[in-house]
């Protein structure tokens, strides 16, 4: 029984992982869209504020960038822990 639990454990721990890394991906897919349409809708009526949130949008975009990288090396070390558990 003990044996079942822990191949059972060992089998759903990358999944958790790679549920928890799509759900990233898209929460910052999904920020960065609606800003950017946010501020395609702002240019016909503010341009002052629609360039402040491009700005925004800029950060934000490099932000993603930051946490896209952190989030490959977590992957690829957990997955190295995993697999190293395994063998």
């Amino acid at each position: 029984m003990l044996i079942i639990i822990k191949t059972i454990s060992l089998l759903i721990q990358p999944l958790a992982l790679a549920v928890q890394l799509t759900a990233n991906i898209t929460a910052g897919h999904l920020l960065i869209h609606l800003i950017s349409s946010a501020a395609l809708g702002l240019v016909s009526v503010n341009i002052v504020l629609s360039s402040i949130t491009l700005i925004v949008l800029f950060l934000l975009t490099i932000l993603e960038l930051a946490i896209a990288i952190i989030q490959a090396y977590v992957f690829t070390l957990l997955v190295s822990l995993y697999l190293h558990d395994n063998t």
